[in-house]
C-alpha cells in the first residue's frame, strides 16, 4: 500500500446545509453526479456524501458512525493566517471550539467544527513550510521541492 489518503468522505446529514459551509469558505465543487458533493483539494478530495448512504455502503447501522475522535487539518503559510480562517469558518455557520493561540511546539492554531460537527484544527506551523502550492508535509518544503506527484 503506498502511503497516502486519496479521499476523505464526511457522513453528513444534510448534505445541502454541509455543502453551503464549504461553498461560503470559498471551496470550489468538483462536478460529479447527484447525492455526493466533491471538493477536490491538493493531493486529495474531500467528499460530503449522505450519512445513510454511507452506512448501507458500510454495512453497518448509521449510529454506528456517529463522530470519531479525529481532526481535519489546514495549515496556513503564517500565524497571522489563522484567526481568518476561524471568522470564515464561523461566518459560514460553523462554530469556533477554540480561538487562535501560540502552542508550546512553536506554532499557532485554533479549531472550529462545520455544521455537522467535523473538526478542523487551522494551524501554522513554522517548521512545515508549505509548497508554493499549498501543499503540507510533515518536514515541510524547501524552496525548490515541489510535492510528489
Amino acid at each position: 500500500m503506498e502511503q497516502r489518503i486519496s479521499l476523505i468522505t464526511l457522513g453528513v446529514r444534510d448534505p445541502a446545509a454541509a455543502a453551503a459551509f464549504y461553498d461560503a469558505m470559498g471551496w470550489q465543487r468538483a462536478e460529479i453526479p447527484d447525492g455526493v458533493v466533491a471538493y477536490d483539494l491538493i493531493g486529495a478530495t474531500l467528499g460530503l456524501y449522505p450519512l445513510e448512504m454511507l452506512a448501507k455502503d458500510i454495512g453497518v447501522p448509521v449510529d454506528m458512525l456517529g463522530h470519531g475522535a479525529a481532526t481535519y487539518g489546514y495549515n496556513v503559510r503564517g500565524r497571522d493566517d489563522v484567526a481568518p480562517v476561524l471568522a470564515a469558518a464561523e461566518a459560514a455557520g460553523g462554530k469556533v471550539l477554540k480561538p487562535a493561540h501560540d502552542v508550546f511546539w512553536g506554532g499557532h492554531v485554533g479549531y472550529f467544527a462545520d455544521p455537522e460537527g467535523h473538526i478542523w484544527e487551522v494551524a501554522h506551523n513554522p517548521f512545515s513550510p508549505l509548497s508554493a502550492e499549498g501543499a503540507f508535509r510533515w518536514n515541510g518544503y524547501g524552496d525548490a521541492e515541489a510535492p510528489a506527484g
